[in-house]
């Protein structure tokens, strides 16, 4: 042999440096109206598989529920799912898979490429193409049959065929790209078709990509024929709950996968970890069919289950009966078109007593015989919130670069304890004769701290211990913390906490009373109740405000003739509104104060409240004229000046209103030149005598024709914005 080495015509068609890597790829592709991929002509890859996948999402999309399963949702009110279906709803994952082997035990065939490499006595490398008579042809070798041969027996019968020509060589033979095959889908599946495959390909790898059975197909007998043999069968079920795959079958061309129509059905629902429609085979029990779903849930009640079953012998077809998820229930065969129920267990706790509200580990317990409050709760540490500490904890950030005031020791003290309501607590217990729940009250602090046993209940299982906060349920004033903020020119500004039905003037002395420079007449006493109301009456006269604008809006735009004017008048008017959306109540209570002689014995004495504020004032030396006045300025106070004197040093302008003037007293009260029972003359209202602090204000002429003026009017006098609606001047200048 030879001298015939040297010229021997296996000529490589590619060096070991520039031959690509080689990978089976797996790839299933509709072909019914194009040619195969494989061919000349054939659509690209990656646009064939998404115009499939259009198409397969299409038809999920257009799949009607089966007849069972409208027949399950008509019965149960529930539309349940066909178990295992969703897993061919995904898209699909069968993308060309690189570096993927081929297995032994595969066939070889027409179109499958073979990478050929020898060395030693020849050198040569090669890619060769099998053609359509199974056969490769290589240089002084001939014509190689490999019709049959499996893949893991190419080398050696490669070796064999080229070793009666050459002897002293290596080889080494792989498959590149592999053939398509066409295979059919027909039947109840989600797309029926043909299909162009990989030769790799197997049923599954074709189910996944179909779309699986449709809802009328069998997930428990999918053939496989094969020249018209059924070469395999394969139950789903197996592959779905078991991970079974040994009916699964490779492909070979002209394959055909038959999807017949469903067997008998029963549907599951209930305390079942996957209720859905479950397809039967042959005489299933109660127990292997639940196996599917994961078994028999702990949730499940175990005495008892609810089969509804159809009977078309009898005169009535349905009926219903009760049975247990015992051995023996496990074991009941199922039937076609049953619908069975699993009963979640009672969320009842055999021995719990139930402690929740304002307690420091609101959980269920569990009941011991003899058990009372004092064993619930044994102390007051029982009764401290986890929020106390977090929010004890945070108030180092009320302290930032050194800047905690006042108003920030105030919100410690009220944010940080949930204070407990010791007089009243409760239990909640079901009557079970009446099934009705009975409230059982007791007093807390008697129970816990003294040990009372008139309080100290017996409880139950079952029952509902709730522990009330002050903030829950309000106690009556004497058992209320009070915190009053006190300021300005008195002996210690501060926050205190005051007594049941401590006074002000008390509150004063007890501090130590009030500076030389206190000004006790413009003293300025808020209550937060008083404040809330204001707002809320504030609130609601805006409202009837901006309707009454609203009707008037649509009356004077539909007048052509005065759309400028009217919408000019609307402008302002909104601008008023809006300015009156913005005030907020200051909660001033007027203490109506002598304006002689003002010392501590003349303050009211008035019971304080929880969360009253108390500013004493220094002493003004001036009063003030505001509105339409020409001099807005602080105008010097001295003792007999009257309100006729300020009006005459500030100059009324043309556009004033002196009939609806009013003074806004140190004190917080208002005199008005034009009372509700006309009282005041114009004249008389000039005589007043004014105090440090005072301000007589002058509105404007009202224009008569808006809706503004109906408001005002409606409100008698601006008195009421101010003094009602707990405003001040600044207020007023906003609305001026």
């Amino acid at each position: 042999m030879p001298s015939e080495l040297s010229s021997y015509e296996l000529k490589p068609s590619l060096t070991l440096d520039s031959a690509p890597a080689a990978s089976p790829t797996v790839s299933i592709l509709p072909v019914a109206i194009s040619p195969s991929s494989d061919q000349p002509g054939a659509p690209r890859l990656d646009k064939t598989r998404a115009d499939h996948a259009t198409r397969l999402d299409q038809a999920r999309a257009d799949q009607q529920p089966s007849n069972f399963q409208r027949f399950v949702q008509q019965a149960t009110g529930r539309s349940l799912p066909i178990y295992g279906q969703q897993l061919f709803n995904a898209p699909s994952g069968y993308v060309p898979v690189t570096q993927a082997p081929v297995p032994n035990n595969y066939i070889i065939g027409p179109g499958d490429e073979i990478r050929l490499q020898v060395w030693g006595s020849i050198d040569a490398e090669k890619s060769l193409t099998i053609n359509r008579h199974g056969q490769i042809n290589l240089p002084k070798v001939g014509v190689i049959n490999l019709t049959g041969v499996r893949a893991g027996d190419l080398e050696s019968v490669l070796r064999s065929k080229i070793g009666r020509v050459f002897t002293n060589f290596s080889l080494n033979a792989t498959l590149g790209r592999l053939r398509s095959i066409q295979i059919y889908v027909v039947g109840q599946a989600q797309q029926p078709g043909t299909y162009t495959v990989s030769s790799l390909s197997t049923l599954i790898n074709a189910l996944f990509e179909v779309g699986g059975p449709g809802s009328t197909g069998s997930m428990r007998n999918v053939q496989l024929k094969r020249d018209g043999r059924i070469v395999g069968r394969m139950d789903l079920y197996d592959f779905i709950a078991r991970g079974d795959r040994s009916g699964d079958v490779p492909l070979q061309p002209g394959d055909v996968i038959v999807i017949p129509p469903a067997g008998p059905r029963v549907a599951v629902l209930g305390a079942f970890e996957q209720p859905a429609i479950y397809e039967l085979k042959g005489s299933d029990s109660v127990g292997e069919v639940l196996a599917l779903g994961g078994g028999v849930s702990v949730l499940a009640k175990p005495g008892k289950a609810l089969l509804e079953r159809i009977d078309p012998a009898a005169d009535t077809a349905r009926r219903v009966e009760e049975f247990a998820l015992d051995t023996a229930g496990l074991k009941k065969p199922l039937h076609d078109g049953d619908i069975l129920t699993l009963f979640e267990i009672s969320p009842q706790f055999a021995n719990a007593v139930t402690l929740r509200g304002n307690v420091a580990e609101p959980l269920r317990y569990p009941y011991t015989d003899g058990m009372r409050i004092r064993d619930l709760i044994p102390d007051r540490e029982a009764l401290i919130t986890p929020d106390y500490y977090k929010r004890k904890n945070l108030l180092v950030l009320f302290d930032k670069a050194d800047k905690t005031d006042a108003a920030d020791v105030e919100l410690g003290v009220r944010k940080l304890l949930d204070e407990v309501n010791w007089d009243y607590a409760v239990i909640e217990r079901l009557d079970r004769a009446s099934l009705t729940t009975r409230l059982i009250p007791f007093n807390l602090a008697r129970a816990v701290i003294d040990g009372d046993e008139q309080h100290n209940l017996a409880l139950q299982p079952g029952d509902i211990v709730t522990i009330l906060s002050k903030n829950d349920l309000r106690v009556p004033q004497e058992r209320q913390t009070r915190l009053v903020r006190v300021e300005g020119e008195v002996a210690a500004p501060g926050i205190y906490q005051v007594e049941a039905g401590e006074t002000l003037p008390q509150l004063l002395a007890r501090l130590g009373g009030v500076t030389p420079n206190a000004y006790l007449y413009g003293a300025e006493f808020t209550r937060e109740s008083v404040r809330k109301q204001q707002q809320s009456n504030l609130d609601t006269v805006i409202r009837k405000l901006e309707s009454q604008l609203q009707a008037e809006s649509g009356k004077k735009i539909a007048d052509p003739q005065a759309q400028d004017e009217a919408q000019a008048q609307l402008l302002a008017q909104q601008q008023q509104l809006e300015r009156m959306k913005a005030f907020k109540s200051n909660g001033r209570i007027s203490l109506e104060l002598p304006p002689a002689q003002v010392t501590l014995d003349a303050l009211p004495p008035l019971p304080l409240e929880d969360g009253d504020a108390i500013r004493i004032p220094s002493r003004p030396g001036f009063v003030t004229a505001v509105g339409e006045v020409y001099n807005e300025n602080a105008i010097i106070y001295r003792p007999g000046r009257t309100v006729g004197d300020v009006l005459a040093t500030a100059g009324l302008s043309d556009n004033s209103e002196p009939g609806n003037a009013f003074v806004l007293r140190a004190d917080g009260s208002v005199k008005a030149a034009r009372s509700n029972d006309s009282l005041f003359r114009l004249g008389g209202f000039e005589d007043i005598e004014l105090m440090p602090g005072d301000t007589v204000v002058v509105p404007a002429k009202l224009d008569r024709r808006t809706g503004w003026t109906k408001f005002v009017a409606g409100l008698k006098d601006w008195t009421q914005i101010l003094y009602q609606f707990g405003l001040g001047v600044a207020a007023w200048k906003n609305l001026d």
